[in-house]
């Protein structure tokens, strides 16, 4: 009765120990699946929080960049304005005073070609010829009137030109710049979209991590509370029936002895 009893003793442990070993091993291997998938996320999400941060400050940067240029635009507008206006009204006052010189000086070479006596024969050495302004360098005031004319006529093209030029500059780069802020906040917008969605998946694998530790920290308890019989008790199911063989055969010896003739109790 006691063989029959350790048999099915060892039975049963045989039979807990292998089912709880298949429970612990599989939990273990799901612990691991879990904790590698959260380290996925966790870094996951480090990673998308620190490039929406990134795109978030190239905005930033973008906002200051195209207010910087479009106040220095406007100021160079202003500038290159005043310029055109002070060009454009220096070239109406020199073409006045020139037509002005132009009509005294033809009123002068008039007089004189009226006068009946050649300028070489009556008129002093000054008058030989219709005066013209004479200037020190050569040339006559109404020339001279007429480069500084043509200067102002330059400046006034050449600053309508580079203002025309700085306006297609600012427009090209506002544009690009819009568009550059367009792509990052849509960027952001999708980023923050993957963000969330990796927070949820990292809160559910949290929360079967914290189920699956929970079945495997009880398997691991009762594997426990198994190894002192099952395990621990000191000697193997064979160990002991080896044992117990031992001490039939001895039992049999001993009354064979005692009865003078073979006994037989198995």
């Amino acid at each position: 009765q006691e063989s029959a009893s350790e048999t099915e003793h060892k039975g049963w442990c045989d039979t807990e120990l292998t089912t709880n070993k298949q429970t612990r091993d599989s939990h273990t291997e799901d612990v691991s699946k879990l904790q590698a998938e959260i380290d996925d996320h966790t870094m996951s999400i480090a990673d998308l929080t620190q490039d929406i941060a990134d795109l978030s400050s190239g905005i930033k940067e973008l906002d200051s960049a195209t207010a910087t240029a479009s106040a220095e635009r406007q100021e160079s507008k202003e500038k290159n304005e005043e310029t055109i206006k002070e060009a454009t009204s220096a070239q109406a006052a020199l073409t006045k005073a020139t037509a002005v010189l132009k009509e005294f000086y033809a009123k002068s070479a008039e007089a004189t070609s009226l006068s009946q006596q050649s300028p070489e024969e009556d008129a002093p050495e000054t008058f030989s010829k219709p005066y013209q302004g004479m200037l020190p360098e050569g040339g006559n005031i109404v020339d001279f009137l007429e480069v500084i004319l043509s200067d102002f006529a330059r400046l006034e093209s050449d600053t309508s030109t580079s203002e025309a030029m700085e306006i297609d500059a600012h427009k090209k780069f506002m544009f690009e710049s819009e568009k550059d802020k367009a792509l990052k906040q849509n960027e952001i917008e999708h980023k923050e979209a993957k963000k969330t969605d990796t927070e949820g998946n990292l809160h559910q694998a949290t929360s079967e991590l914290k189920a699956v530790q929970e079945q495997l920290d009880k398997a691991i308890a009762y594997y426990e509370k198994l190894k002192p019989t099952c395990v621990d008790s000191g000697i193997t199911y064979e160990e002991r029936a080896q044992r117990r063989e031992a001490e039939m055969q001895s039992l049999q010896e001993a009354l064979k002895i005692l009865a003078g003739t073979d006994v037989d109790l198995s």
